[in-house]
């Protein structure tokens, strides 16, 4: 095998011998298992109490159908189960841990659980391991074992150490043949997963669970008053106990929970499809109230697709091509041997002989970027004894460590300064021959070798995204490690406020106060380390800002979980990047991260929507549940007709409200406040507003139907089915023309068109078949009376649609 790794069919053999890079999935239902919760729901437990009732009253056609109701019921709640975990497998294969192998001499990145014993895997700075195994090549690794023993201190591995799986490499980089996967690595003997952390519950979790708590219980004490009433009044306690039942089926909201667990499911899934992965249902909760979006520039504004473009020796003029050769080769010494840098790998692409470059040399050593200083210093040498060092870094700290003169350091500045005018990401490059090792990289006298130009072209859609966040009331701050004037002119390009651009250091020099101000106006931050970018989000959050960051390195983890919205790179970020954030942007693209925005607020508005819908719908079944009882009629619901009522309610909510588009006005609005509640005053008064107009219709129709001689039958029947109707009012009355337009788009292929030829049908062969009719107790419909109840729906839900238009 050697270091070319393996090839293909012994990767197959491998897997077939020791399995899958997987530990076992605990968290895997069986069907009876989530059927035996599905019945323990209060909403089944009413039903079959209701089935019980109609048993002992002898009724045997409303117990049968409530029985079968009852396993209707769980059937749409497996559907949807299944439609939700459907999505969550799509976000998990997504999300699925990736590395770097060697296999048949190639590097090729693959997912985790693809992992065989004896590949090869390649792991530096900010990788997480992928299996057991044993380093063969070591540069300077040191690994945070503290998943395994809980000593937080990195420990330092050279060649022949061993590595674990799920441990992180918090420096260094190197090759690790796999001794162990899954079952058999450390983490799998000691059953530990690191994704079996359940999560708290969300907000809107909370919130739901709480309103639901509440009307379960008034639900509770109605049904027992109202079972006292009809006991009192009309001296029949059975049929008085199932009309309390029938209320309680009524007011209870069991869709709330389902609503939202669905919404977050599916949003997520959204999310991803629009390459933004949420790893967390805060998030998704927060997207659309993100007031700031704090974003670096390479690859993420950028194309991430450097290019060296200018070379400058020393004396400030275009090198000879033996210079050139030597800056480019000491650039290349600099950097990483299998770089990820964009600007290593430009380095490497300007090379033309790179084996003559490396000529035999191994890293002895390794001086990385860290918040002290912006530079990356490496010596070179053989047997592990030192050589040459060489250098590359911002042009002022190279300047510092090579110990220009004044004078000569000002000029080159000068000119760096007029490179990054021009847009150019700026480099210097400088040599040290090294005989000995020491602590620092201060700790040398450098030879200053010239400057390199690189430029990364600004994507063609940041400059829209950026505008799209402005229209929105969002403020885009970027930070960035490049100079200043780089920075200002990329922020010129893409619409951001260049009046003044602030170093990382500058806002460090500054108290608390003059912080917190600043941010309030100050659009670009240059040569920004991770500690700036904490500062930076620290100063934002005290001002009341709710701000989402990207973040790509090791040390963007504490800014990355201090930040509302932690967004790490997908394709660059490092694995402590993306399991420090809530959201991983697939592309590395800022337009996507607006797009996300778009989304979430996109998700809470439908979410609204769907929490209306529920709460209006409820409001007449609760109230032709009450009404005849205090009036002396006969019951109009029954049981079986709430049923009804809830195969047409669960998939309008999760399937017309969770599809539908977003406003056009969406991303004009300003962000909602983060505080916001789902069950706002509004929200509750308005649905209560409609709701009753509703509920006042239907018990009018009621009245006027007994009023001129019908009988309980017919008045339930033409009452029933103006409920029906209204009740598919109501979902164009809450998404107005847009819906419409929507299903004409997808020439009625969509979930509105099938939650109304579902429903027709379905009353259909109700109002037609002769046993049905008699089941729901109702009686045929002349045209008329099919008239009166369409003209009724068809009133309250222009009455709906003002009361909205008012509302607003």
């Amino acid at each position: 095998m050697g270091r070319q790794g393996l090839s293909r069919d012994q990767v197959v053999i491998q897997r077939q011998k020791y399995g899958e890079n997987r530990l076992p999935d605990r968290e895997n239902k069986s069907i009876v298992r989530l059927i035996l919760t599905i019945i323990s729901e209060p909403m089944i437990f009413l039903l079959l109490a209701v089935v019980v009732v109609y048993f002992f009253l002898g009724d045997w056609h409303e117990t049968v159908v409530l029985a079968l109701s009852v396993v209707g019921v769980v059937a749409l709640e497996l559907y949807q189960d299944s439609k939700t975990e459907r999505a969550l497998e799509a976000l998990r294969s997504l999300s699925a841990p990736q590395c770097q192998v060697v296999r048949a001499g190639e590097y090729v990145t693959i997912p985790s659980v693809e992992v065989v014993v004896g590949d090869i895997l390649v792991v530096g700075e900010g990788s997480r391991v992928a299996a057991d195994g044993k380093l063969i090549e070591s540069s300077n690794v040191a690994a945070n074992e503290s998943i395994l023993t809980g000593e937080s201190l990195p420990v330092e591995k050279t060649a022949g150490n061993q590595v674990f799986s799920g441990t992180v490499i918090t420096s260094g980089h190197g090759l690790v043949e796999v001794t162990a996967v899954g079952e058999h690595t450390e983490m799998g003997r000691i059953g530990v997963s690191l994704h079996e952390i359940k999560p708290e519950k969300t907000l809107l979790q909370k919130e739901v669970g709480r309103v639901v708590r509440y009307i379960a219980v008034a639900a509770v004490l109605l049904a027992m008053l109202l079972t006292l009433l009809f006991w009192l009044l009309r001296g029949d306690f059975l049929h008085g106990f199932l009309a309390g039942l029938t209320l309680s089926i009524a007011i209870l909201p069991e869709e709330f929970p389902v609503v939202l667990s669905v919404f977050m499911a599916l949003g997520a899934w959204r999310l991803a499809k629009s390459n933004v992965l949420a790893r967390k249902n805060q998030t998704i909760e927060t997207l659309g109230g993100a007031t700031v979006l704090c974003t670096d520039k390479t690859g993420t504004l950028t194309e991430n697709r450097m290019a060296i473009t200018q070379v400058i020796a020393i004396s400030g003029e275009e090198p000879n091509d033996a210079q050139r050769r030597e800056i480019i080769s000491y650039g290349i010494l600099a950097s990483q041997k299998n770089p990820s840098d964009p600007m290593e790998e430009a380095f490497l692409a300007a090379a033309d002989d790179l084996a003559a470059i490396y000529n035999g040399m191994d890293i002895v050593k390794e001086y990385p970027l860290d918040s002290h200083s912006f530079s990356v210093a490496q010596i070179w040498g053989r047997g592990g004894k030192p050589e040459i060092i060489a250098l590359k870094g911002a042009p002022e700290e190279v300047f510092r460590l090579c110990r220009l003169p004044r004078e000569q350091q000002r000029r080159l500045q000068e000119i760096a300064d007029d490179a990054a005018d021009d847009g150019l990401r700026v480099l210097a490059i400088a040599k040290v021959v090294a005989k000995n090792i020491e602590p620092s990289r201060d700790d040398y006298q450098y030879e200053l070798l010239g400057l390199v130009g690189l430029s990364d072209p600004i994507r063609t859609e940041a400059k829209d995204a950026v505008a799209l966040a402005h229209r929105a009331g969002i403020k885009v701050i970027m930070l960035t490690g490049d100079h200043a004037e780089t920075a200002r002119r990329i922020g010129r390009e893409i619409g951001l406020n260049t009046e003044q651009v602030v170093t990382g250091q500058e806002f460090l020099s500054m108290n608390e106060k003059q912080q917190r101000e600043l941010v309030k106006t100050t659009e670009i931050y240059s040569r920004v380390a991770p500690n700036v970018k904490l500062a930076i989000i620290t100063a934002l959050k005290q001002n009341g800002e709710v701000v989402a960051m990207t973040g790509d390195g090791v040390n963007d983890g504490p800014a990355l979980k201090s930040a509302h919205i932690g967004i790490a790179m997908g394709q660059r970020g490092t694995d402590v990047a993306r399991e420090a954030a809530s959201l991983v942007l697939l592309d590395d693209n800022f337009a996507s991260i607006v797009q996300g925005v778009r989304i979430g607020r996109r998700i809470f508005a439908n979410l609204q929507k769907a929490v209306m819908y529920i709460m209006i719908v409820h409001i007449p079944i609760a109230a032709l549940s009450i009404v005849p009882v205090l009036l002396g009629w006969e019951l109009i619901l029954l049981p079986i007709h709430i049923v009804f009522f809830e195969f047409i309610i669960d998939p309008a909510c999760t399937l017309v409200f969770e599809g539908e588009p977003e406003d056009e006005d969406a991303m004009r609005q300003p962000p909602r406040r983060i505080s916001q509640p789902l069950f706002s005053r509004a929200v509750v008064l308005e649905s209560l507003a409609i709701g009753g107009l509703l509920a006042l219709m239907a018990v009018l129709i009621h009245g006027r139907m007994l009023g001129s001689g019908a009988s309980s039958d017919q008045a339930r029947a033409v009452t029933y089915l103006t409920i029906i109707l209204a009740n598919i009012g109501m979902i164009l009355a809450l998404s107005g023309r847009k819906i419409i337009r929507l299903a004409v788009k997808q020439r009625g292929k969509n979930a509105l068109a099938i939650v109304v030829v579902t429903a027709s049908v379905a009353l259909a062969v109700v109002y037609s078949l002769p046993f049905l009719r008699n089941l729901f107790k109702i009686a045929p419909l002349p045209p008329a009376e099919f008239g009166l109840a369409a003209t009724a729906a068809i009133f309250a839900s222009l009455l709906a649609a003002i009361v909205r238009k008012l509302w607003k």
